[in-house]
């Protein structure tokens, strides 16, 4: 069993390197992203670098806007698979549907957590110097593996509902805008707030906010954001698994 997850995650995981565009949205983009935002809203260049920058209050915003684009990841990813005739092959096989699921979970996981080493390794690059130390550093982690597991079960619903691999990358943008400009860096009102609420990204930002800018590690608020984020990712990837069998048999 075992040894079938592992074989279906290397795959997976060289399709991502083998894929150019995969390549530029899991890796070469967060990168991209930082760098943009560092330079322009961080403290390089400028004499002042004792104060904190606007930069330093985007950057736990940037590990989540990087992470929710697995979404389009995984909708194109099982489309793909659909439309190749990989579904129903699997089926004929002893491979199950929830090892083919956990693959996906698995590699995705991988990838986040690559995804938050590379904007914290660019972060620091830029001046940005996070509080909280090693606790910190891995609260982060747990953070962004359990919003991976969002990231992935929606991608699975999208695709799910998608006939296309074109169609999928534009419906995941359904679940993907509102998480950019509600559930990242972007200045939240009361009212824009209380749709936040329903956002993943909303709760792993919040929660790296105090973590990162405020050394805050272990507090009522993170814990309950924790919560919420991992009773979110068990609600998402039931509904994602229980929409991969019904139509992975069509």
């Amino acid at each position: 069993m075992m040894q079938r997850v592992f074989a279906l995650t290397k795959m997976l995981l060289k399709k991502v390197i083998r894929e150019p565009a995969y390549l530029f949205l899991m890796i070469l983009f967060p990168v991209a992203l930082t760098l943009t935002f560092g330079l322009a809203f961080g403290a390089i260049g400028t004499s002042d670098t004792s104060s904190p920058t606007m930069f330093d209050f985007m950057a736990p915003g940037l590990f989540a806007y990087a992470c929710i684009f697995i979404i389009m990841l995984v909708a194109q990813s099982f489309t793909d698979d659909r439309e190749q005739g990989l579904l129903k092959r699997i089926n004929v096989t002893p491979t199950t549907s929830g090892q083919f699921m956990g693959s996906h979970l698995i590699s995705n996981m991988i990838i986040a957590i690559i995804q938050v080493a590379v904007v914290f390794i660019m972060s620091l690059f830029m001046g940005y110097r996070p509080l909280g130390g090693i606790i910190g550093v891995l609260m982060a982690f747990v953070f962004m593996i359990l919003l991976s597991l969002c990231s992935v079960g929606l991608g699975l619903i999208t695709a799910s509902i998608s006939k296309s691999s074109g169609a999928a990358t534009g419906i995941s943008f359904i679940f993907i805008l509102p998480q950019m400009f509600f559930g990242t860096f972007i200045p939240l009102t009361p009212t824009t707030e209380i749709i936040a609420a329903f956002l993943p990204s909303y709760y792993v930002t919040s929660s790296l906010s105090s973590i990162l800018n405020e050394g805050s590690t272990i507090n009522s608020e993170i814990l309950i954001n924790l919560g919420i984020l991992a009773i979110m990712s068990v609600i998402i990837i039931i509904i994602g698994m229980f929409l991969f069998k019904k139509y992975s048999k069509n």
